[in-house]
């Protein structure tokens, strides 16, 4: 598929390519966040503003199937104002979005500490093989996956580069915003330290904040997942672009054994 969603009027159908690793039948986290990060940035366009932080609640599986999404200004500001999305299915709410979008003016104050960390370096192949034991996906197959340091194969932290290739909506270009919310709620998978065919690890949200909005097609995670034993579990991921470094991200998840 050329793309994750085909707009048909006010909803959006998703494509083979929205498909994540466990069910046929359910997208993947990354194409939706995407969506309605798009949406609010569409919603909310201005030239002396952009989204500098975003945070997802996943209300309830999401089919593979129309979507309908709408956005609401919750917080009307100049400077600062507030803003939310809904994405349903079937008339079912699945998915629901915060983001503040800040006004950003060249030079308004000096760089702060986002150069410190250069960022991880590209390996020249992207990687075939996904988690063991798990046939190949649409959302894996729809973005080129390259790792430096780990990968979905092995235990615990890893490093990865991704890069889209297919759009977000058909016909429609792909927002710089749109490539790293693709591309980073995989960061639970990516640094899983239990075996994913034994263990089951829900995230319930996603919170990115960027400091910097990223300027090249690449975007990388550094993501590292701790988990307590009575079942909860936290995956925290420094965001990148061929640039340096530009945000953070966080998920919460739900553990228990298949």
């Amino acid at each position: 598929m050329a793309s994750f969603y085909t707009r048909d009027g006010d909803r959006y159908v998703a494509s083979p390519s929205t498909v994540g690793p466990w069910d046929p039948k359910l997208q993947h986290g990354g194409p939706v966040a995407a969506l309605l990060g798009s949406r609010i940035e569409q919603a909310a366009a201005r030239a002396d503003a952009r989204l500098a932080q975003f945070a997802l609640q996943f209300l309830g599986p999401v089919p593979v199937a129309a979507l309908e999404v709408t956005t609401q200004l919750e917080r009307p500001g100049k400077r600062i104002a507030h803003w939310s999305a809904r994405c349903s299915a079937g008339g079912r709410e699945a998915v629901r979005v915060s983001a503040w979008m800040l006004s950003v003016k060249e030079d308004r104050n000096p760089l702060v500490h986002l150069e410190d960390e250069p960022p991880p370096p590209m390996p020249a192949k992207a990687i075939d093989t996904y988690f063991p034991a798990v046939p190949h996906f649409g959302y894996g197959d729809a973005l080129e996956w390259r790792f430096p340091e780990g990968g979905f194969d092995r235990l615990g932290p890893a490093t990865c580069w991704a890069r889209l290739k297919v759009a977000l909506v058909e016909g429609e270009p792909v927002s710089q915003l749109s490539r790293v919310l693709a591309m980073v709620d995989s960061a639970n998978g990516i640094s899983a330290e239990l075996d994913v065919s034994t263990y089951l690890f829900v995230p319930v949200n996603l919170t990115v904040s960027l400091a910097r909005e990223p300027a090249t097609e690449w975007t990388a995670m550094r993501a590292v997942t701790s988990i307590s034993s009575d079942g909860v579990g936290v995956t925290r991921a420094r965001l990148f672009d061929e640039r340096g470094m530009i945000g953070v991200a966080l998920q919460t998840l739900y553990v228990e054994k298949r």
